[in-house]
C-alpha cells in the first residue's frame, strides 16, 4: 500500500487518487468492487471529504462507477468500451465487442411536434411523430438511454411490438425500405440527471455523454432525431487523422 505523505506541499486527495490508482492496477479487475469510503478512510487515515474528492476525480478520469446503493467498481477503460466514432448501430457496435446487445422499450407514443422539434426534423406543422424511449443492453448491463423522434409519414404504422422484435435499423430498411445515408452526431460530456441514474442503475451525477444524432434518407430526409445518455465509463470516442 502506498503511504500518504501528509507533510508534503502535494494536496491529500491527489496523493490519494495516486494510490488508488496503483491499488487498482496491483489488486483489482474491471467489475471489481473497491474499498468502501469508510475502509478508504480508514486505510489510508484521510478525512471523508478526502476520500470523497479522490473519488470523484477517479470517476471523472474513468478509473470507477457507481451503482446506487451498491457501492463503487472499477470500469474497464480499454477492450470492453465501445468506440462511438466507429458506428451509429447500438447493436452491431455490441457484437463488434463481443457483447450480446439487447433494448427494451420503456415509452412509445405518437404525438404532434412540437414547434422547436418540428424546425429539427423539417417538418410541415402538425405533423405527427413517433416518440420511442427505450433502454439500451449489454450482456443485461444498461448502457444507454435513448429518445428517438421519427416523422410518422415516413414509419406509417408503426407499433412498439415491432420494435421489440428488431433493431430499429433493421425496422427502416426491412419494413420501410428506408436506407441512411448519413448520420451526424454531435457529442458532449455531462453528468448524468437523477432519472437517467435511475435508469441506468447508477448513481446521479456520474459523468455521461451525450449525443445528438441526425439520421438521413438517400433522399436526403431527416427520419431520426435522436438523443442519448451513454455511460461514460462504458463508451470511449476516438478520431483518427492522417496528414495530407
Amino acid at each position: 500500500m502506498t503511504a500518504l505523505r501528509k507533510n508534503s506541499s502535494e494536496a491529500l486527495y491527489v496523493q490519494l487518487v495516486e494510490a488508488l490508482i496503483q491499488l487498482i492496477a496491483d489488486q483489482y479487475a474491471p467489475g471489481d468492487k473497491i474499498l468502501s469510503e469508510r475502509e478508504i478512510c480508514e486505510t489510508y487515515g484521510v478525512s471523508r471529504t478526502t476520500v470523497r474528492q479522490a473519488l470523484t476525480e477517479l470517476l471523472n478520469m474513468g478509473y470507477i462507477y457507481k451503482r446506487h446503493g451498491l457501492g463503487t467498481f472499477v470500469a474497464d477503460r480499454q477492450s470492453h468500451r465501445e468506440n462511438l466514432a466507429e458506428s451509429y448501430s447500438f447493436t452491431e457496435g455490441m457484437k463488434k465487442i463481443g457483447k450480446e446487445p439487447s433494448t427494451q422499450i420503456l415509452d412509445f407514443a405518437l404525438e404532434p411536434a412540437n414547434y422547436l422539434l418540428g424546425r429539427q426534423l423539417g417538418l410541415l406543422p402538425d405533423e405527427k411523430v413517433y416518440r420511442i424511449d427505450r433502454l439500451r443492453l449489454a450482456d443485461g448491463d444498461p448502457m444507454m438511454v435513448e429518445r428517438s423522434y421519427l416523422p410518422a409519414r415516413v414509419f406509417p404504422g408503426l407499433t412498439a411490438d415491432l420494435l421489440e422484435k428488431k433493431p430499429l435499423y433493421e425496422v427502416f430498411r426491412q419494413n420501410y425500405g428506408q436506407e441512411i445515408s448519413v448520420a451526424n452526431e454531435e457529442i458532449t460530456a455531462a453528468l448524468m440527471t437523477k432519472l437517467e441514474a435511475e435508469v441506468l442503475g447508477t448513481s446521479p451525477h456520474n459523468p455521461c455523454l451525450k449525443i445528438e444524432r441526425l439520421s438521413y434518407n438517400l433522399a436526403d430526409e431527416i427520419i431520426e432525431f435522436t438523443i442519448s445518455t451513454a455511460r461514460a465509463d462504458q463508451f470511449s470516442y476516438h478520431l483518427s487523422f492522417q496528414g495530407q
